[in-house]
């Protein structure tokens, strides 16, 4: 009874989301508090359920989320690689549809680092004729 969670990982940016689920009523808990008090913003809410949506799943299965580091767009992000990843292990039919929403496809974008003689990765310092 204890160990009948599917585990999912996810990364985007510098975050990283451990995620469980388990069959019950569509609860989601990211970092031990209610989805919708840790995602303020609708666009996150929806993000993270994209992948029940795109399946058909809502309300079938319990979340729980530990995610940590970046900001909250990349901690979205990677809670819904991780969700797709743990309903995938669960269902392997699902495969399809969540190829084809780009849901498996993990977002390898990072930020440039910064080089020296520049004020960014890339922006020069002002330039002065006289």
């Amino acid at each position: 009874m204890g160990n009948d969670y599917i585990w999912g990982t996810g990364r985007r940016k510098s975050s990283v989301a451990s995620v469980r689920i388990r069959p019950g009523t569509g609860a989601i808990q990211v970092n031990k508090r209610d989805m919708e008090d840790y995602f303020v913003r609708e666009d996150h809410q929806l993000t993270v359920r994209q992948p029940f949506r795109v399946t058909h799943n809502q309300g079938r299965y319990d979340v729980f989320v530990r995610v940590r580091g970046g900001g909250i767009t990349g901690q979205a992000g990677a809670v819904r690689l991780g969700l797709s990843r743990a309903l995938l292990k669960g269902d392997s039919s699902l495969r399809g549809v969540l190829r084809e929403n780009g849901l498996l496809t993990v977002d390898s974008r990072k930020v440039e680092r910064k080089k020296y003689g520049k004020r960014g990765a890339r922006r020069s310092p002002q330039f002065s004729k006289r």
